[in-house]
């Protein structure tokens, strides 16, 4: 039996728009679950995160920051009156598996979770249990492309 997948789209003008599509995405997302976020360095991965954290009441999107080199940000949150854990990781420094382990990506998502990867993609291991992704393609000046799949569709 395979699981059904859902894939949006939306193409954003400013990076205030690309904070609206994340709020827009949030709204879509049903925890637990472990995204990668793909894009070349600068493509606003973190802009569209702040969206998302917003639309939680996680965060105000000038607290959310690049975790480049904290490797991880936890951001407290609520969705549909329940409490939600939004996890923010930046695996760009990170070299192999092993060094995963240390940063306790086994244990995640937790069941009120959702768990954002940026450079996720580097770790096969780590592709092959996310339930999809969300692609930040720079289009010129400030425009992006995001494309969100995931695996198991998204919520109403």
């Amino acid at each position: 039996m395979t699981k059904s997948t859902d894939t949006v789209t939306f193409s954003t003008q400013s990076a205030e728009e690309t904070i609206a599509a994340g709020r827009k995405i949030a709204a879509a997302l049903q925890p637990p679950l472990l995204l990668l976020l793909r894009g070349d360095l600068g493509a606003g991965k973190t802009t569209l995160v702040k969206g998302i954290a917003e639309a939680y009441g996680a965060a105000e999107a000038d607290e959310v920051t690049s975790p480049t080199f904290t490797l991880l940000h936890e951001y407290m949150g609520e969705q549909d009156g329940k409490p939600l854990l939004l996890c923010h990781l930046d695996l760009y420094r990170v070299d192999d598996e092993r060094q995963l382990a240390g940063i306790g990506l086994d244990e995640m998502p937790a069941p009120d979770s959702i768990v954002l990867v940026e450079w996720g993609e580097k770790f096969a291991g780590l592709k092959a249990r996310s339930d999809g992704e969300i692609v930040v393609k720079s289009r010129g000046g400030d425009a992006r492309e995001i494309t969100l799949t995931v695996r198991g569709g998204t919520k109403g």
